[in-house]
């Protein structure tokens, strides 16, 4: 019997089309953002049509009409807010109602919390960090994700072929940031920036509710794999990239588009047998 479905896998299986996405409809968190859009232009060029997430419709609707008129996709922005269960629960039902699926979901939207301060106690320490920032920060990288894969993520498992979840961490839920990198000469202690205590758990926590979807749906058919991008080159200062730089193998930070490849291997039928996998993509960063 397993011999006779790797045949029929094998025989159904072509090299030259196996990154293709044809058809397929990806639900796509933080959609306008930087890698958000990145992301959808990849699932466009690919076939997909991508439903795009975000906080602001404006932006989605101008992003989902240039996706629409560059690659011949059904591409579609929606103005949701993922920490708001209703509203997700609604949006999932009117995509079943206007496309018939779901086929693939990228967990994608994440605080990004800002470093800087004029007081003379830096917000970002964790001694100062607010509550108020902890349970923002959470309920948009944590609990949002939980709500997707709750709601879009049950609708996949209705497929008949079922789909594939991805789930967008970070290095720095692989380790820690090092906060040597944001340390500024002149400031005293309680000034010195660092990275916030959030985005280190919130992107380790994404990887656990990454392994326990992939075992939740298997029979279904459904995957969910987490990647792991490193930063990315965006205007920082000279001597900020070149500090990162220094700490990655291949010398540098990421060009925004260079994630978009791994995305499409990971919600494509390239990646069949990939699930509850931990993909770093981060220029061997974490391997030192």
């Amino acid at each position: 019997m397993v011999v006779k479905q790797l045949r029929c896998y094998s025989t159904m299986s072509r090299l030259d089309n196996i990154f293709n996405l044809d058809g397929k409809v990806i639900v796509i968190t933080g959609a306008a953002g930087l890698l958000g859009e990145k992301y959808a232009h990849a699932v466009a060029a690919y076939g997909g049509h991508p439903i795009l997430l975000d906080l602001s419709q404006n932006s989605v609707d101008i992003l989902a009409d240039k996706l629409t008129k560059k690659y011949g996709v059904k591409a579609k922005g929606f103005e949701v807010d993922i920490t708001n269960e209703k509203q997700v629960e609604l949006n999932s039902n009117l995509v079943i109602e206007l496309y018939g699926k779901i086929d693939g979901l990228v967990n994608n939207a994440a605080n990004n919390p800002k470093m800087e301060s004029s007081s003379e106690k830096n917000f970002s320490r964790l001694e100062n960090f607010s509550l108020d920032m902890w349970n923002q920060d959470i309920a948009v990288g944590l609990t949002g994700a939980f709500l997707c894969a709750k709601y879009y993520g049950y609708k996949i498992s209705q497929n008949q072929k079922g789909g594939s979840i991805v789930n967008i961490s970070s290095d720095l839920g692989i380790i820690a940031p090092d906060q040597r990198l944001y340390k500024r000469p002149g400031l005293s202690e309680e000034q010195q920036l660092v990275k916030p205590i959030t985005y280190s758990v919130v992107k380790t926590g994404i990887i656990g509710l990454t392994r326990y979807l992939a075992t939740y749906w298997p029979e279904k058919n459904v995957r969910c794999n987490a990647m792991c991008p490193g930063g990315v080159a965006n205007g920082q200062e000279d001597n900020f990239l070149r500090e990162v730089s220094s700490r990655v193998p291949m010398n540098r930070m990421a060009t925004s588009d260079e994630y978009q490849g791994t995305l499409v291997w990971m919600l494509s039928g390239a990646s069949s047998y990939l699930n509850g996998s931990i993909i770093p993509v981060e220029g061997g960063r974490t391997v030192w």
